[in-house]
């Protein structure tokens, strides 16, 4: 049981997938800075494109890897957020609603058509978990007085505004996930390459010390024997 899961963390988090992570993840955070609302009525809700690489990053390694960026991502946020983690908490959870199925179904069958299926869930999946996270954790907390009150004049424009951001998001995905995803299996061929050069160079050097250690310890017994 420790061995499998030693295995499984080791896939997760080897040297290539922790890098890319980190990519993804800073690609993510900077956008960020870029949001902006689409509809006047709701200023406060604003669109921004991280999604797009937590996306990108769920069909290239996995449901694991996306949910982790994403996580980091927020904790990132909190640097730059008047919200004490409230608002991070309710972008995590919808950004791990959007994402879970595709990168989890993805990975036992894939094809364009496959993915474009996994993108419509992905939407339907935003948009149904925007209403209880909206209603439950972000208007109590921005707007503590009449919160019911004001949620039940503003869930259209939740509902739209979560409806179009997926939309777009996914749309940018179908487009450039496949050219990416080819730039990005052979920079992760070459960088797997070098890190399996890395640990082989190491366990030589290693091997080559314990060998020298080995060859003193002898000499230094042979010596006193003698004397």
């Amino acid at each position: 049981m420790k061995e499998s899961t030693k295995q499984v963390l080791s896939y997760h988090f080897s040297a290539t997938h922790i890098a890319y992570m980190a990519l993804f993840t800073a690609l993510a955070f900077v956008v960020t800075f870029l949001e902006f609302p689409i509809f006047p009525a709701t200023p406060y809700l604003k669109l921004d494109f991280a999604n797009v690489f937590f996306m990108i990053e769920g069909f290239l390694f996995g449901p694991v890897e996306a949910v982790v960026s994403i996580g980091i991502k927020e904790l990132l946020c909190l640097m730059k957020s008047s919200s004490g983690g409230v608002g991070e908490l309710a972008n995590f959870l919808m950004s791990t609603a959007y994402v879970i199925i595709p990168a989890v179904l993805y990975r036992f069958k894939k094809g364009r058509w496959w993915v474009a299926v996994t993108l419509v869930m992905a939407c339907v999946m935003q948009v149904a978990v925007s209403l209880p996270v909206n209603r439950y954790i972000n208007f109590p907390f921005f707007m503590p007085s009449g919160a019911a009150e004001l949620f039940r004049e503003a869930w259209p424009f939740v509902l739209a505004f979560n409806a179009v951001k997926s939309v777009i998001i996914s749309l940018i995905v179908a487009i450039i996930y496949k050219p990416l995803s080819r730039l990005i299996k052979a920079t992760r061929k070459k960088l797997e390459a070098h890190t399996r050069r890395v640990k082989a160079a190491s366990k030589a050097e290693k091997t080559a010390s314990e060998a020298e250690k080995a060859q003193k310890q002898m000499d230094e017994n042979s010596s006193n024997l003698t004397t």
